[in-house]
């Protein structure tokens, strides 16, 4: 049986068994943590990684990740992964809120927060404020892959807006 003297010392381990694909042994640490101090937001965190990427509880991670913000606001690892569950719940107002705010906190990767805001866009048709955030992303890439897949965004969804304009033509 592993001891623990500390609860930084549990979080490693549960960070280190998810990292090797043990998710339910990382669930069962981090809610050890959180039961030992509920003001832990690293293992709100990881938690909700577990309930969005592995038991898909989408729900859960919601919850998980919110309290995590709540907690430490200044945590730069949960804004893409947060900004990401919203953005698939199509939750655009929550969207815009955390998206300010992870603009403004020092670490977040600011092209993946735009590019992610710039997909949910093009998902809603809003092709103007597509092409607005994939334009702000490429201002923040620090990548030739990333400026690279951005280009390619921007191409598609030029390719969108003609297809929208021929089938607006052809219905006028």
């Amino acid at each position: 049986m592993d001891i623990f003297y500390t609860i930084d010392e549990k979080y490693l381990q549960a960070v280190e068994e998810y990292k090797y694909g043990e998710s339910p042994k990382s669930l069962q640490l981090l809610n050890e943590i959180i039961a030992a101090d509920p003001t832990y937001a690293r293992a709100f965190f990881h938690l909700g990684l577990i309930y969005y990427y592995e038991l898909k509880d989408y729900q859960q991670a919601g919850y998980c990740f919110k309290t995590c913000n709540d907690l430490d606001d200044r945590f730069p690892d949960l804004y893409e992964h947060y900004i990401r569950l919203l953005a698939f719940l199509n939750l655009e107002r929550a969207l815009e809120t955390i998206k300010i705010k992870a603009l403004n906190i020092p670490g977040v990767d600011y092209a993946a927060i735009w590019e992610i805001a710039g997909k949910h866009a093009e998902k809603n048709k809003q092709f103007c404020l597509a092409r607005s955030c994939y334009q702000e992303a490429i201002l923040t890439a620090v990548t030739t892959k990333r400026v690279e897949d951005l280009e390619e965004s921007i191409q598609r969804l030029d390719g969108k807006e003609q297809r929208m304009a021929a089938f607006r033509y052809s219905v006028i």
